[in-house]
């Protein structure tokens, strides 16, 4: 089957920092990837998710035909699908695309936010969880991309 080179799945991920207690450190989230996953599995990562039409369909529209801040519910709803946690409002960082395994092409848009609350912990196609700080995220099996990700937030906080 020829895949129609203008679709692709699109995908929003979130960067949730948090102050280290008793430190000046930030720390950040971040999820192992199930066994089962057909891209990166076993790896670690940050949370996220596809955009699925079903799902946001549901969502009533901000215009007669459209749909304003989809991006926003998505990672929200994804957030606290994967690892229980409610975050503030995402803030745009980067954007790549990338061709998985079986040959679909995804769009990931990447943001960061602030945790607000919960308790984290996997959830469905995660493993586990762990809040790192930038230093610490270089000791786990990341997928390419998110280290420096989390290192571009860590430095952009401390100049703030």
């Amino acid at each position: 089957m020829e895949l129609d080179p203008r679709l692709h799945f699109v995908t929003a991920t979130a960067i949730i920092v948090r102050p280290r207690s008793g430190t000046n450190d930030f720390e950040y989230l971040i999820a192992k990837r199930a066994a089962t996953e057909k891209a990166y599995p076993n790896m670690w990562t940050v949370p996220g998710g596809k955009l699925v039409t079903s799902e946001y369909a549901k969502v009533p529209k901000t215009t007669k035909d459209a749909w304003y801040n989809i991006i926003e519910w998505l990672i929200k709803k994804e957030v606290m699908e994967e690892v229980n946690v409610e975050i503030g409002k995402p803030k745009y960082l980067v954007d790549l695309v990338f061709i998985r395994p079986d040959g679909y092409p995804v769009i990931t848009l990447s943001y960061w936010c602030m945790y607000e609350s919960g308790e984290a912990k996997p959830g469905k196609d995660l493993t586990e969880v762990a809040w790192v700080t930038a230093e610490e995220a270089k000791k786990y099996e990341l997928i390419e991309g998110i280290w420096e990700e989390i290192e571009e937030v860590d430095e952009m906080l401390k100049k703030e």
